[in-house]
């Protein structure tokens, strides 16, 4: 990393262990979205570099990696682990300048993945296998093996935390990887190379190549023989092309894909509970998270007194300059998805909902030029409507009106997606009943955006394939081996007779 009298530059990319120059790529200006100028440049690698670091990915895996004892990877682990701690601040500080999430949120969130390193590193030499049970002419067993090389593809909201789900899981699996971050937000994806360097991982092991999807980086890793697996989280549409492009080379997949999730606040709810749960998951990462609950279910006999609460509430988020410590909720991370978030908005009020509070843009003052949106709550919103069904990734809640429990879980799964889910009812059978009827991932009661390294999150239908974190997304980088040995050595001939 240089300073220049005006940027940050990140003028190389990782590969092999060494800091290179992009062969066929170039540079790129990364947005502040706070104030719409660039503040940083960094090197984008194109499908020559990819090659570079595929290869080095697979002499790694053919080389001290794949050799290594998986007590020798968890201890590496466990130092980047230690290493990732210390340089935990400047990271958030890092993250919001180049996402626009606000330091609060930032920090507490990259301060908490070095736990879920360090818990990767306790699996890293606890995948075995079993014995099988056979007669007494032959023993048969299973190992458990890498995939190989890993394409792990990040996005732009929470770069950091989507690439400690993938590289946790593969390097504790003995896989090699190489990750290429979202083009919008890449710099603090480049700034782990310095810590898997400082840690003493052999060269090759990871690789960091921030580049362009179509025609670029991203669709060269996808194509490319030399790579195993693909580990991506982004859109719906891009997973389908992916899936295509990578079809001819029989790479495996995980996909961890988005969400309209449905937040049902049943009228026997902790009320007080369930409106600090719902309208947290309505603005918190400035709504840019396929977890949050913006599908709100409000059971009728409450429902005006939520959609009050809300419009109340969304008057006390302070919106402004994410790096700013009072600041809850900063700007939408790039003008492509500012544009999107206020067109939804748009079609909101077309297709009939009533806009309460919010709506608009923010802008001059400490606002600028940058990307934000005011916190924004539509009512009356029937789960027809686009902005019910529709992912917006912005900081806009749907509040629907539900009348009973069935109509409750009937408009929870009449979505495309089925990430997560939240209810809140003081009624514990109710709880059991209607989070078992949700077809979603991971299911909260009482609670809500609860996730941990140990837990398996990811989608049914349309929202993934596979699941990261927990010991499910560790299967998910390993293969079984069956390996069946005679003990008398004797094989009969076929045609003896």
């Amino acid at each position: 990393m240089l300073k220049s009298d005006r940027l940050t530059c990140y003028d190389h990319l990782y590969i092999g262990g060494s800091w290179v120059a992009p062969e066929d790529g170039g540079f790129l200006e990364s947005i502040d979205p706070s104030t719409g100028r660039p503040w940083a440049r960094v090197a984008f690698g194109g499908p020559g570099d990819i090659d570079r670091a595929v290869a080095a990915a697979r002499a790694a895996l053919n080389g001290p990696w794949g050799r290594m004892p998986g007590h020798e990877r968890a201890a590496l682990l466990r130092k980047f682990a230690d290493l990732y701690a210390q340089r935990a601040a400047d990271l958030a500080v890092l993250e919001t300048t180049d996402s626009g999430r606000a330091l609060r949120e930032s920090r507490a969130d990259i301060g908490g993945h070095t736990y879920g390193y360090h818990w990767w590193a306790s699996l890293a030499d606890k995948h075995s296998g079993r014995t099988i049970p056979f007669d007494d002419s032959v023993h048969a067993f299973t190992t458990r093996v890498p995939v190989g090389v890993v394409g792990a593809i990040t996005p732009w909201n929470v770069p950091l935390m989507a690439a400690a789900w993938k590289l946790g899981p593969a390097l504790a699996a003995g896989c090699t990887v190489v990750l290429k971050p979202a083009e919008q937000t890449p710099v603090t994806s480049l700034e782990l190379g310095k810590l898997f360097d400082e840690a003493g991982f052999p060269p090759g092991v990871v690789n960091i190549v921030p580049g362009y999807g179509k025609d670029g980086a991203g669709e060269r890793l996808v194509t490319h023989p030399g790579v195993d697996k693909i580990a991506f989280t982004g859109e719906g549409a891009t997973a389908k092309v992916i899936l295509r492009a990578g079809a001819d080379t029989m790479k495996r997949f995980t996909f961890e894909l988005g969400g309209k999730s449905p937040h049902i606040i049943f009228a026997d709810a902790d009320l007080e509970q369930a409106l600090n749960a719902a309208t947290n998951s309505a603005w918190t990462l400035c709504g840019q998270s396929c977890a949050l609950g913006s599908r709100v279910l409000v059971q009728r006999p409450i429902y005006d007194q939520v959609v009050a609460e809300f419009a109340r509430r969304a008057a006390q988020v302070r919106v402004g300059p994410p790096l700013d410590e009072a600041t809850h909720m900063g700007p939408q991370a790039h003008e492509e998805q500012l544009a999107k978030t206020l067109s939804y908005i748009d079609i909101g009020r077309a297709d009939g909902a009533e806009l309460v509070t919010g709506g608009g843009r923010l802008s001059g003052g400490v606002h600028g030029d940058g990307y934000f949106v005011q916190p924004t709550v539509f009512a009356n919103v029937s789960n027809e409507m686009r902005i019910a069904r529709e992912e917006i990734f912005g900081p806009v809640a749907a509040l629907i009106p539900f009348d009973d429990e069935e109509q409750a879980i009937a408009i929870a799964n009449d979505t495309a997606y089925g990430l997560t889910a939240g209810l809140w009812t003081q009624d514990i059978g109710r709880g059991h009943r209607v989070s078992s009827r949700i077809r979603a991932g991971m299911v909260w009661v009482n609670t809500y955006r609860f996730i941990r390294w140990s837990t398996p999150y990811g989608g049914f239908k349309g929202s993934g394939w596979g699941r990261e974190n927990g010991i499910e997304a560790l299967d998910s980088y390993l293969e079984t081996r069956t390996t069946v040995v005679s003990t008398t050595g004797r094989f009969p001939n076929a045609y003896a007779n």
